[in-house]
């Protein structure tokens, strides 16, 4: 078997959770050491050795992370060149907006496009992929409503306290309530047809 030909590694979900969590937690312990600007620095950093260590476990750069590394990376510097943290706590409302309207324009132009963002983790019909990927497009958009209300309303310290503790228990949450549509449009076999 060639390497065009191998099928796709996946990070298993601890690791994964681990990789997606780290530079988060991070973030909220340097920020309560050092303040936003030390915590930006650091959030910068861990996001890279992060997306360096999910390319050495699975030889390849899922999409979904190098997109949201490019955003850490552009709103960090510009949150530490500017000394002006508006531009960290924008950064996950311009990450849920853009997610969303990049899968709403997916769903219409007939491509639901969730299933890139969980790169082969699930096999679905197509039905259910369209419902997966409306209903996470409108969760993003509550999500960056949300963001904008926590930041704008409440302190650095609580914006990182929320973002840290706040968006990982509701995204979870959602997540967990999709499972029905999930195990609903499930295909057994990934290679048959939808």
């Amino acid at each position: 078997m060639t390497d065009a030909t191998a099928p796709k590694k996946h990070l298993a979900p601890l690791p994964k959770l681990a990789l997606d969590l780290g530079p988060l937690l991070l973030f909220f312990f340097a920020n309560s050491y050092g303040g936003i600007y030390f915590a930006t620095g650091a959030f910068m950093v861990a996001t890279v050795i992060t997306l360096g260590l999910s390319y050495y476990l699975i030889r390849r750069f899922p999409v979904m992370p190098i997109v949201t590394a490019v955003i850490v990376m552009v709103f960090g510097a510009l949150t530490l060149w500017l000394h002006n943290d508006t531009f960290i706590k924008l950064k996950p409302t311009i990450i849920y907006v853009m997610f969303a309207i990049v899968l709403l324009a997916g769903l219409a132009t007939g491509r639901p496009l969730f299933q890139m963002v969980l790169d082969g983790a699930i096999h679905l019909k197509e039905e259910g992929w369209k419902k997966l990927t409306l209903n996470w497009s409108l969760f993003f958009l509550v999500m960056a409503a949300v963001n904008e209300f926590v930041w704008r309303s409440f302190t650095t310290d609580q914006w990182v306290a929320f973002k840290t503790f706040g968006f990982l228990p509701l995204t979870l949450v959602f997540a967990l309530s999709q499972a029905p549509i999930m195990a609903k449009y499930a295909i057994k076999d990934p290679d048959a047809k939808n």
